[in-house]
């Protein structure tokens, strides 16, 4: 049962950050600019954050696995159409908005089928080891994977890639159970998925107008926040009311479980926010091929591969904070090493041990910030905290790819290049400082939430 939902991690990872790679190559195929191909990464990372919570409520009402296979259409659909694009325009459809709607189907059942399906603590550590470990490879291969198909076919046997493997898990997906039976009955907050989504659009799109018009990105950031605050109070006054809202408050008064979403947001900021970074430096300013610029990124897929497949035995030795705690600061070591030597020598080979240490930093961490956060609420409440704990997740995505890309393609110079990293720097630090006040122990990896079950729904 957990080779599909893995496979599903990996898949959706790999759409994140393959593209990177196939900059030069679409924007010259779809007659567009580096700053198009990235509005169409970004705005696939987007509405997976925007759409992962409605998403996560949606296996509540329909099931669980039903999500799950409804999602994996969508996305195979999203990707022959990418495949077959014409123009950016149809780009931005298939991939952008038809695997990112796909995504935010599948991948809230990956998180909550593996909870309700391993129980105990080694299991599920064990269990999400090799889903994370799949999601880290996912992002942190997919450059020298789409690379070496870019290279070898074309940009668009990428995407035919993508819908081969969405196949596969479908065909495997039969070995799936789900525990729980669906309930149609539970109230659907439609105005709450709005506004949430509203307000994060809002706020992303406000980043990428940074480069191009700051009284623009002000209003827009502005905008975004006022809608999510009208979203706070809606959901707070839908609980007064006695209705059930899009996100339970009840999911932020867990302290352990807050600082385990801070952990996981700036996580995926740094991973997706270097891959795009690397990338477009290597192939825009250096002048590399998509094969070159994958090849680089295989230091960053070993060390993750390395240490997420080692959490198991990880978390037996060492508590979660600890692991989270080093995850960090081997990033930012990463970081400053990945400055220094490739500003003194122009050797391709300048990135590996920088982007090892950032790997290995990543892969440590990443398992125990999502099984502090799934572990810290019951069976009923999966559903929320799936599509809260893979927004936050994808978010940090988004900010990572916007924030980044948005400082390079204002300045695509040595100088915006490190202006870059030094940003996502920051984001890490911010993740460490963070992970320090996590609890030594607490359900973070040593007595996680496991309440009895409740009962089927009926229908």
């Amino acid at each position: 049962m957990l080779a599909p939902l893995a496979l599903a991690q990996f898949i959706c990872s790999f759409a994140g950050s393959n593209m990177n790679v196939m900059i030069n190559d679409i924007s010259h195929d779809l007659d567009t600019t580096v700053q198009g191909v990235q509005v169409a990464i970004t705005v696939f990372l987007l509405v997976m954050a925007a759409l992962m919570i409605p998403g996560g409520k949606a296996t509540d009402l329909f099931g669980r696995k039903r999500c799950f296979l409804v999602g994996l259409v969508v996305y195979g659909i999203g990707a022959l159409l990418s495949a077959a694009a014409p123009g950016l325009g149809v780009l931005i459809l298939g991939n952008s908005i038809l695997e990112g709607v796909g995504t935010a189907l599948l991948i809230p059942p990956v998180y909550i089928l593996t909870t309700l399906l391993f129980t105990d603590l080694t299991s599920r550590a064990r269990a999400f080891g090799v889903i994370m470990a799949a999601g880290g490879v996912g992002a942190a291969a997919g450059p020298l994977i789409g690379g070496l198909i870019t290279s070898a076919i074309s940009w668009r046997a990428a995407f035919a890639f993508q819908a081969l493997v969405i196949a596969l898990i479908i065909a495997l997906s039969r070995t799936i159970t789900d525990p729980l039976s669906p309930d149609p009955d539970r109230h659907f907050d439609v105005r709450g998925a709005v506004l949430s989504a509203g307000g994060l659009v809002l706020v992303v799109m406000g980043i990428l107008a940074a480069d191009n018009n700051l009284g623009l990105m002000l209003g827009l950031l502005a905008a975004g926040l006022l809608v999510l605050a009208w979203f706070v109070h809606w959901i707070r006054s839908e609980e007064r009311a006695g209705r059930e809202p899009l996100l339970s408050t009840s999911l932020f008064r867990d302290r352990t479980s807050n600082l385990g979403l801070v952990t996981q947001n700036a996580q995926w900021l740094l991973l997706m926010g270097t891959s795009f970074t690397v990338a477009t430096y290597l192939q825009v300013v250096r002048g590399y091929d998509a094969i070159e610029t994958g090849v680089i990124f295989t230091a960053a897929t070993l060390g993750v591969l390395a240490s997420s497949l080692a959490a198991e035995r990880l978390a037996k030795r060492l508590p979660q904070r600890t692991l989270i705690i080093t995850g960090f600061a081997l990033a930012i070591v990463g970081i400053a090493v990945l400055l220094a030597l490739v500003a003194g020598t122009p050797n391709p080979w300048a990135f590996a041990p920088g982007l090892l240490l950032i790997g290995l930093g990543l892969g440590v961490m990443l398992t125990p910030s999502v099984n502090v956060v799934q572990s810290a609420f019951p069976e009923d409440q999966q559903g929320e905290i799936s599509g809260l704990s893979r927004s936050v997740s994808n978010l940090g995505s988004t900010f990572g790819t916007a924030i980044a890309g948005t400082i390079l393609v204002a300045n695509l110079t040595q100088n915006a290049y490190a202006a870059a990293m030094a940003t996502l720097a920051f984001g890490a630090l911010a993740g460490l400082i963070t992970a320090t006040r996590l609890p030594r122990t607490a359900t973070d990896g040593q007595t996680p939430a496991n309440p009895p079950p409740r009962p089927p729904a009926a229908g």
